[in-house]
């Protein structure tokens, strides 16, 4: 029994209006104080950027902090401080492809890793098996606000002597056995693009705890100067901007709110959306408090008689925003099968084929949650086997 016309076939739309897939919010505090920065003309890597950084590290428990002006310059610089040529790298192969271009752009080898086919988070069995003499780190990918199994990662890393690199891109606030993502041994990258739990409009951070990564890490990310025109490494020009510091220090103090709000709303899409005939969200381990960056799930296209985009086009309809994360995994990027032959991670193409997320963000209200749930219920309703 279907809840009535879908919005694609000429049926009243369920939500009244759109629904992004995430919103960005921005306090009026934020903007004034960006204001403030332009009018000082002091705008790169200042004092407020080292607050930033300061207050980023006490509020994650690690070690040390460095701010820099994207996520992908977070997981660049992570390889550049410790990789030499050859170096072998567990990636997962289901995840942004900045994961595995860095590695490459810091003269590493990516080896790709499956993932575990309802967490979506690299499975440490595929890992132990891609370990070689060559394998120099391991980089867990922690989607959508989870985490992936780092008991058993840090195991792999201590029997091999690895490097763990945490891509916590989507996990602000993250918690694994009650302590914070960025506060884990040996490196966490994080990213604040605007779809993210914190954004600075664009911008990173790297935690660790180790004094000499830190150390060089600074480094790197400008130019490789210890003094002004000195310089003692080969560096880029990874800084962040004041502007974007001070972004970033209003979010970071409505952080514990932002995420509070999306637990909130994610616990209710989940114990909707699990109702529902042949949608899964994603399974969240116990020891993890995930911070639900994304909510998303994926769909058994055995029992629907449309496919996984036939069923998002008419979510859309419906105004309930859906996107895909990630519909090609790595292993199949044509950037990197034109320069190695990849791992087969048939359980990646598999779920890369039925995943799609729903909108999650702070704002969501509770007449919007009613509105996602029913879209969704109405949709696999009249696509349901």
């Amino acid at each position: 029994m279907t809840l009535g016309k879908l919005a694609i076939h000429g049926g009243k739309p369920t939500a009244s209006e759109n629904i992004p897939i995430a919103k960005p919010v921005f306090s009026q505090k934020a903007m004034e104080d960006a204001v403030e920065v332009l009018k000082s003309r002091y705008v790169v890597q200042g004092p407020k950027v080292k607050e930033f950084e300061d207050k980023f590290r006490d509020k994650t428990g690690a070690k040390y902090a460095y701010a820099v002006n994207s996520g992908t310059a977070a997981l660049h610089i992570a390889f550049l401080s410790f990789l030499k040529p050859g170096d072998e790298v567990i990636v997962p192969s289901f995840t942004f492809i900045a994961t595995a271009s860095t590695v490459f752009f810091s003269q590493g080898k990516p080896v790709f890793a499956d993932i575990d086919e309802e967490t979506f988070i690299i499975d440490p069995e595929d890992v132990k098996e891609k370990i070689t003499p060559r394998t120099k780190v391991i980089v867990p990918v922690h989607l959508f606000g989870s985490a992936a199994n780092m008991e058993a990662l840090y195991d792999l890393a201590s029997d091999h002597d690895l490097i763990i690199v945490n891509d916590s891109a989507q996990a602000h606030g993250t918690e694994v056995n009650g302590r914070d993502i960025g506060s884990l041994d040996h490196i966490n990258c994080y990213s604040f693009y605007p779809s993210k739990s914190m954004t600075t409009a664009e911008g990173g951070m790297v935690t660790t705890s180790s004094e000499e990564h830190n150390r060089l890490g600074r480094l790197i990310r400008a130019h490789g100067d210890d003094a002004r025109y000195h310089h003692v490494v080969l560096g880029l020009n990874y800084r962040l901007t004041e502007i974007a510091a001070v972004i970033g220090l209003d979010q970071l103090s409505k952080l514990d709110d932002f995420i509070a709000k999306r637990r909130h709303r994610g616990a209710q899409l989940r114990e909707q959306i699990s109702k529902i005939d042949g949608l899964n969200p994603q399974r969240i381990e116990k020891n993890v408090n995930s911070s639900y960056s994304y909510f998303t799930l994926t769909m058994d296209t055995s029992r629907y008689s449309c496919t996984r985009d036939e069923f998002i086009d008419a979510l859309r309809a419906e105004n309930i925003s859906a996107a895909v994360h990630y519909p090609v995994p790595l292993t199949k990027q044509p950037a990197i099968t034109d320069l190695m032959k990849p791992e087969k991670c048939p359980v990646s193409e598999d779920v890369s084929e039925r995943i799609f997320s729903l909108p999650m963000f702070p704002d969501l209200t509770d007449e919007n949650i009613r509105d996602i749930i029913t879209g969704v219920e109405k949709v696999a309703s009249h696509y349901l086997i």
